[in-house]
């Protein structure tokens, strides 16, 4: 793992380090911010809101200013930044760009064919590769083909040293030292989507919530998360159409106290009307998210024998 540089902190007792390293620019591949002593059992990660662009990389794209909004989660990570900022909860965002790597995809999930090359191996068991949104996207409904012509796989590698290794190695320690302190962490890795289409003139959902049909986090957390959105008045969803990826496969462990939930947020939700920029939701969503990680955040804190301090349990009220 490249090493964690830059630490920082703030008024508020907040460290931040940047790690890793997107070929191509002089910034980190990602920042973690969380509390000297931590305040809950939560780390929030937010993999596709990275918006780092090397100057190559839009040179190398048919259609850049569509196809980069297309494949952000656009602007989850500052609903992330307001939610671990209202509650404590440790934060790991993502500056490179989910164009240039998937950080929920497996390090071997490779369209060989975009590189010119044939497998090493066989294909991994997910396939999304093959769809166009495997590790390197390729392609976007109704689009086509993002690049203009072929990467190398010396590209790729690098894209893989210097920015999904770092990460999956500093979102792995930051979950066992939260485990360690807690006896049990969640990981929240918080997406966004398109608005779901209506079926059958149905209302469709505003939240998805995934935990690999079970497999990933305590039910127990995930019936608390569909009762706080039922109380709240919002239509939640499960597992269908995202039941979560890499991140959750690669992370959770709940046996041994490591439970993954992925959040999908419709971004209609938080957005303006163009789905570009904050909208009027988005302070309500951000006090939505917020409520949910101090209830799930506490539960946490239970499985693992430990209480909440008092600060702590006055601010969840």
């Amino acid at each position: 793992m490249d090493e964690i540089r830059a630490d920082m902190g703030d008024s508020q007792g907040v460290t931040r380090r940047d790690g890793g390293a997107i070929p191509g620019h002089d910034g980190p591949a990602f920042t973690i911010s969380a509390p000297a002593v931590s305040r809950l059992p939560v780390v929030i990660a937010a993999p596709h809101g990275g918006r780092c662009y090397p100057s190559d990389l839009l040179a190398r794209m048919r259609h850049p200013n569509i196809s980069t909004l297309r494949l952000e989660d656009r602007l989850v990570d500052r609903l992330a930044e307001v939610v671990a900022r209202e509650t404590g909860a440790a934060l790991m965002t993502a500056h490179a760009p989910r164009a240039m790597l998937d950080l929920n995809r497996a390090d071997d999930d490779v369209d060989w064919d975009m590189l010119g090359l044939v497998a090493p191996g066989p294909a991994p068991a997910n396939g999304r590769a093959r769809s166009g949104l495997g590790l390197v996207p390729r392609r976007l409904p109704g689009m086509g083909e993002i690049w203009r012509g072929r990467l190398s796989w010396a590209e790729v590698e690098a894209r893989i040293e210097g920015i999904h290794r770092p990460y999956h190695t500093a979102l792995a320690d930051l979950l066992a030292q939260e485990r360690e302190r807690w006896g049990a962490v969640l990981l929240i890795d918080l997406h966004s989507m398109p608005p779901l289409p209506r079926i059958m003139g149905q209302e469709s959902a505003t939240i998805v919530v995934g935990d690999r049909f079970g497999a990933s986090c305590h039910g127990a957390l995930v019936a608390r998360a569909f009762s706080h959105f039922a109380g709240a008045g919002m239509l939640a969803a499960h597992n269908r159409p995202y039941a979560g990826g890499f991140a959750l496969d690669h992370h959770a462990a709940p046996r041994r106290g490591v439970h993954a939930m992925q959040l999908e947020v419709d971004r209609a939700a938080y957005l303006d009307s163009q789905l570009i920029e904050t909208g009027d939701g988005f302070d309500a969503m951000a006090r939505l998210l917020s409520s949910l990680v101090f209830a799930l955040g506490a539960q946490v804190a239970a499985m693992g024998g430990q209480r909440p301090g008092e600060a702590w349990s006055e601010a969840a009220e």
